[in-house]
């Protein structure tokens, strides 16, 4: 899939979670709800923010975190597991939580 696509499908999928955009970051996108930062989209990947709380979903399920480069790596936001991505619902919740986790807080 083309970064565009990819871009707009994931903004499809998450259409009911309201004014979700993206805008260009670490060669890819970030995503906002408003002015909140939950997601990073980069090389037709998604990952999401996680804490304390969250993180211990994705690795369970394999997710690695978001490296950018090899020098680098971006511990809070990791990978959303392609059976996520591809339902609309659990993605919209998985959102959810990663804009909780984006303030502090834990969950919905």
């Amino acid at each position: 899939m083309r970064d565009d696509s990819f871009k707009d499908y994931v903004l499809d999928q998450l259409a009911t979670l309201g004014a979700v955009h993206a805008r260009a970051m670490f060669g890819g996108h970030g995503l906002y709800r408003g002015q909140e930062f939950f997601g990073i989209l980069h090389q037709s990947r998604l990952y999401f923010r996680t804490d304390a709380h969250t993180r211990s979903d994705y690795i369970a399920r394999g997710m690695s975190p978001f490296q950018p480069n090899p020098g680098q790596t971006l511990a809070s936001y990791y990978e959303v597991p392609a059976d996520v991505l591809d339902d609309a619902e659990v993605l919209t919740s998985w959102a959810h939580t990663a804009l909780g986790a984006q303030r502090g807080k834990r969950g919905k």
